[in-house]
Formats: structure tokens, sequence, C-alpha cells
């Protein structure tokens, strides 16, 4: 209906009304009283104008609105795919400076370490699960230049531990992070490096912690002290675990152990670097 409106109302009021004068032409033309026509004609000559003026008037007016409407609905629509597109085009500029800024520090610590071996790989699925903290990443075993391989150790750009490849498959793995229930990682503490463990507890994981136990005797925790990997198995020596949160004795009260908040922060990372071979150190 709107757009025959569009289309054809200004030549239907016209009709409309070019019908009515003829109506009443006949009508005095039938009377045979061609003088009272002239004065009836004369009379009502003004108020019929001024009618179909403003009928005229008021479709063109209706008309215009309804091709006004479209114009802005057509301009509205395009201001969106703009404001659409800019959002998109900030996104990517944000995620490029935030991958950039990421190989840039990469490339610092590989400096660094020119002993490790390492490839980077997206995360592209966490565990929905609440008794495990483990995603998955985009990379797997097929790889052509660094294939992965179950223990793998996975870190951020700045060496810090984000956990080990437990399941491993063609085009993907799945990690397990340092505060899943099941890790254990060998670690050292302290200015003279005792010895210790770094293990998963299910409490803790709730809290983003792990636990820092099976220490060497006479070792001593010092609140906000930074816990290394030692180097046992597949995780090579000196890569950050942690920060000692808080020093708590266990049952007996005789023996200590430290609650340890991870290094990396687990809910912001994206992107992760899997070091597939490293030397061991002597």
């Amino acid at each position: 209906m709107k757009e025959y409106l569009k289309k054809y109302g200004v030549r239907v009021g016209v009709a409309v009304i070019v019908v009515a004068l003829i109506v009443a032409l006949a009508a005095n033309l039938l009377d045979g009283r061609a003088g009272l026509l002239s004065n009836i004609t004369g009379a009502i000559a003004s108020p019929v104008g001024q009618a179909a003026a403003s009928a005229v008037d008021w479709i063109e007016g209706f008309y215009g609105y309804i091709y006004k409407y479209d114009q802005l609905v057509a301009e509205n629509n395009a201001l969106r795919a703009q404001l659409a597109e800019a959002q998109q085009a900030a996104i990517d500029a944000s995620q490029y400076k935030e991958e950039n800024d990421r190989l840039r520090e990469l490339l610092n610590f590989a400096e660094k370490h020119t002993d490790y071996v390492m490839e980077s790989a997206k995360i592209t699925e966490w565990s929905s699960s609440n008794w495990e903290s483990t995603f998955r990443l985009s990379k797997g075993s097929s790889n052509a230049t660094n294939p992965f391989e179950v223990g793998d150790c996975v870190v951020t750009e700045y060496g810090a531990l984000v956990g080990q490849v437990i399941e491993l498959g063609d085009t993907w793995c799945t990690v397990r992070t340092v505060i899943d229930s099941a890790i254990d990682v060998g670690a050292l503490v302290g200015e003279a490096g005792a010895v210790g463990m770094c293990v998963g507890d299910f409490a803790l994981m709730q809290e983003g912690c792990l636990r820092l136990t099976y220490l060497s005797e006479n070792a001593q925790l010092i609140e906000d002290e930074a816990v290394l990997t030692s180097g046992r198995g597949s995780i090579p020596q000196g890569l950050v675990i942690g920060y000692i949160r808080s020093v708590l004795s266990e049952g007996n009260g005789q023996t200590l152990y430290g609650v340890v908040e991870p290094a990396c922060d687990l809910g912001s990372l994206t992107q992760v670097f899997v070091i597939t071979d490293f030397t061991v150190q002597e």
C-alpha cells in the first residue's frame, strides 16, 4: 500500500477532484439552468479550489513523508554498516598491536634462551568443567617445523609457566594449566634454591592458586618470593611458576607449605608458546 501511494498518490487525488467537478457540472446542465450554474460555480469555486489544493498538499506531504522515511532508513542502515566496519577495524588493530607486543617480548625472551625451540599457538577453547583447568591449542603433532609432543612445556612471552601438553591430536592439543588439580612441577625457591614441588590442589584451584610443598629440610618460605621450575622432566629450569602469596602450616602445625599465585594471568591468555626442545642444564 505504501509503495502504491508513493507511486500513484498524487494522481489519485487529482483524479478524485476532477471527477467531483464533472459531476457537479453535469447536474447543472441537465437542469438547463446555465445562469444558475455560473452563479453556483462562482459560489463554490473558491471553497472547492481550496479543498482541492488542501487535498493535493496533503497527498504530496504524505508522499514526501514516505519518501523521506525510506531515505532516512537507508541512511541509518548505511551509518550502522560504517560504524560496524569502524568497530571491527579498531578491534583488529588492537589485536594486531597485542600480538606484536607479545612477539616483541618473546624475541627478548628467546634472545636470553637461545637453547629453546619454541612454537606459537592460539588458544581455541577453554575447559567448561569445574574439576579441571585446561585449554585447547590450535596446533598439534602435524606441525611442519616443530611438532608438539605430550609433556611439552607451555609458557607466555615473558617466560612464565602456563602448563604442559597432556593430550595430542594432529592439528590440536590440550594443555593442563599450572593451577589444575592434577599438575605437579619441580620447584626451586629462595636464594639458596631450596627444592620442592608445586602441586595442584582442588580447593586452591578455585582461588586460581597452587600449593608449594615437599620442601627440602630447613627450607624457608617468604611471602612474595619467586618460585621457579627446577628442570625436572620435560620442563626447563628457571621458568617462573609464580609468587608465594601466603605461608601456612599442615595439620600437625610443624610442616609449612606455600600458596603460590601463578606468574601468568590465565584469564587473559589468547596466545601462548610451546617449548618443543631445549638443552638440559647440567
